[in-house]
């Protein structure tokens, strides 16, 4: 029964709070494309990458591929230190909350909505990348791992990530690993993504690879996020070149 005074709604016309609700987003986008481009490995020839994709819980895929496995290339006589693979990438996420990864050393989950978003302060998704080649043997050993967590800024970015291989933790473990060609690697490359463990893993570096992002965002600032060019214009709050972890 309606009440005194009370005019009801013209057919098919919705409430005024429900439009406001409608009209108002509650996740925000974040489209990634792009590839792995090189990598440096000296002394390692006719290798090979897979990648993945490692994200917390507010974070969710909604098109593209979580992980992907490139061709073989070889150095030629034109770039003979450089393997190049050209290798794409494209997956979007979309999420209510920047802080989805602990992983980042500076999460501050304190950080007010509406203040601008640093690299320090939020912590998104990772890429990991892993580079495999064949050993003296003929085995496919992995020759490096590495992870950068992907920008948050709209536009192009380049960044070079330093790999890094487990190393055995006495010369007789090294001599089987060789002579059997079982080298020591992880189970499960996302590991290479956190924190936990990795402080008594013992690894050594081994070569580079770079890998570009071209990133576009919807609806970040309607929920309150800024992430504009700026961010990327301050030396200390995003190194340019190899990612530091």
């Amino acid at each position: 029964m309606a009440t005194a005074g009370a005019r009801p709604l013209a057919p098919g016309r919705a409430a005024p709070g429900a439009m406001a609700a409608a009209g108002s987003p509650s996740v925000f986008l974040v489209a990634v494309n792009g590839q792995i481009e090189s990598g440096q490995f000296p002394g390692f020839d006719d290798l090979y990458c897979k990648f993945c994709f490692v994200y917390g819980q507010d974070w969710v895929p909604t098109a593209g591929l979580e992980e992907g496995i490139s061709q073989i290339t070889s150095k030629s006589d034109v770039s003979p230190s450089t393997l190049v693979w050209n290798f794409p990438i494209d997956i979007t996420f979309k999420s209510t909350n920047p802080f989805g990864c602990k992983c980042w050393e500076g999460w501050d989950p304190s950080r007010r909505a509406g203040t601008p978003l640093t690299p320090p302060s939020f912590a998104g998704p990772q890429i990991v990348v892993s580079v495999y080649g064949p050993d003296f043997f003929g085995n496919d050993v992995v020759r490096g791992y590495g992870a950068v967590h992907v920008p948050f800024t709209p536009g192009r970015h380049t960044r070079t990530i330093a790999m890094f291989v487990p190393e055995s933790t006495s010369m007789l473990q090294k001599f089987t690993s060789w002579f059997t060609g079982r080298r020591p690697e992880f189970t499960d490359p996302r590991v290479v993504a956190q924190g936990e463990g990795r402080e008594v893993t013992r690894v050594r570096s081994q070569g580079f690879v770079t890998i570009s992002f071209n990133v576009m965002t919807k609806d970040m600032k309607k929920l309150g996020y800024e992430v504009s060019s700026s961010d990327m214009q301050n030396p200390s709050l995003v190194p340019e070149g190899i990612h530091k972890y």
